[in-house]
């Protein structure tokens, strides 16, 4: 989803997505995993203008959920998609529209990027795994897509 409603998210709804988030599995039970709720409309425009991020809709969103990972750990990117698609799951159930920005790697290992982690008071080794924007349509809901007949095996 790509077009939100201007309206905040109601703040139960938004605990409940970011708990859902905190169980997602890690290896080794790590939780290398840090999550930044983004309300702020400055913070979420300078994202949006970031052409490593390709996502210009993110500055209209009332809500992102930054997911970064240390980057020092053994799994920090299947983690932190982990993290990514239980908040997706989570809103979709309760009628939350969501959409995963996937650039948030590179944009967190540039010098802009790392300027922002240090301004939200975390270490560089964080890396960004990807930005989950969340919001209320603006619109029919699109249905899912069809799924290939072939994409379960069984052996």
């Amino acid at each position: 989803m790509r077009k939100f409603l201007p309206v905040p998210l109601k703040e139960d709804e938004l605990r409940t997505i970011l708990r859902a988030a905190l169980m997602a599995p890690s290896s080794k039970g790590s939780h290398c995993w840090q999550f930044v709720v983004v309300k702020d409309s400055d913070t979420l425009q300078r994202l949006s203008r970031c052409k490593q991020m390709g996502a210009e809709f993110l500055a209209a969103a009332p809500c992102a959920v930054v997911v970064l990972a240390d980057g020092e750990a053994a799994n920090w990117l299947q983690d932190g998609s982990l993290v990514i698609g239980n908040l997706m799951t989570a809103a979709a159930s309760i009628g939350v529209g969501s959409c995963w920005i996937n650039r948030a790697k590179e944009y967190f290992d540039m010098p802009a990027g790392k300027e922002v982690l240090k301004k939200w008071g975390l270490d560089e080794k964080y890396r960004g795994v990807g930005i989950c924007v969340l919001g209320y349509a603006d619109g029919p809901v699109p249905a899912a897509k069809p799924r290939k007949a072939d994409y379960i095996r069984r052996v």
